[in-house]
């Protein structure tokens, strides 16, 4: 698999979430404000999601859920469109790894199924960078990702999701754990980025099925597939609907 990105993260980062300035939050306005202002941009073709883990040994308990619910995502997004995905993880002090795209659930959770959880710090702004990098190559629809830590800037973070709401890619964040630092930080970038902030719990696994089947079908249809699902009563669109950042 290629490597999105070899610039290693800063040593000794942390995910403290510091309250903003005046100025800051006037600049955060007017960006959100210019965001609003641009025009959606059409998928044209196949639609295009990344799904992004985070691979470190804290997460090795859960691996084995996420790899099921990726095949799931596929099944709701076949009924919608085509989807393509590609995996991105990260692992160690400097790993951060990107698979080719994929078509088929099966091929992608073969993927998943060679990956080894390791120790390490988190690696958020490399994948964040690769789905700036990706979208700039070709469309990609949304970013899923799925983490319990929060150890880099959240400055730099905001500055890629502000590229990436830019472009009109929306990350759907799923936090395991129960960290107020981490939900914090998640939830900034999801509503910069207009996607959504989800708890991952292995107690609730039907229900976050059912969420990354939403953003499935969100990726392959856009807000019209998640508002046709609402229409059939499906309880994860109406959970993602709730979750995102009002338009």
């Amino acid at each position: 698999m290629a490597s999105p990105d070899e610039t290693p993260p800063k040593p000794g980062t942390t995910g403290e979430v510091r309250p903003a300035t005046g100025q800051q939050r006037g600049d955060v306005a007017a960006f959100l404000a210019e965001v609003k202002a641009r025009q959606p941009v059409v998928a044209a073709g196949r639609a295009r999601l990344v799904f992004a883990l985070d691979a470190t040994m804290s997460r090795q308990p859960t691996w084995d859920l996420a790899v099921r619910l990726q095949g799931e995502m596929f099944a709701a997004a076949s009924e919608i469109g085509s989807l393509d995905v590609q995996l991105v993880y990260f692992r160690g002090l400097t790993e951060c790894r990107a698979s080719k795209w994929v078509s088929d659930a099966a091929r992608l959770g073969a993927l998943m199924s060679r990956i080894v959880c390791r120790g390490g710090n988190t690696q958020i702004r490399r994948v964040l960078a690769h789905a700036v990098a990706e979208t700039k190559r070709q469309r990609v629809q949304a970013v899923v990702f799925v983490g319990d830590a929060l150890e880099e800037p959240i400055d730099e973070l905001c500055a890629l999701a502000g590229e990436l709401a830019l472009l009109g890619v929306p990350v759907f964040l799923f936090q395991e754990g129960w960290s107020p630092t981490v939900e914090a930080g998640f939830r900034e970038i999801a509503r910069l980025t207009r996607g959504a902030w989800c708890r991952f719990d292995t107690r609730a696994a039907q229900e976050l099925s059912a969420l990354l089947r939403a953003v499935a079908a969100y990726a392959a249809g856009g807000r019209a597939a998640l508002d046709r699902l609402v229409s059939r009563n499906d309880t994860g669109a109406r959970l993602l609907l709730k979750g995102m950042t009002p338009r």
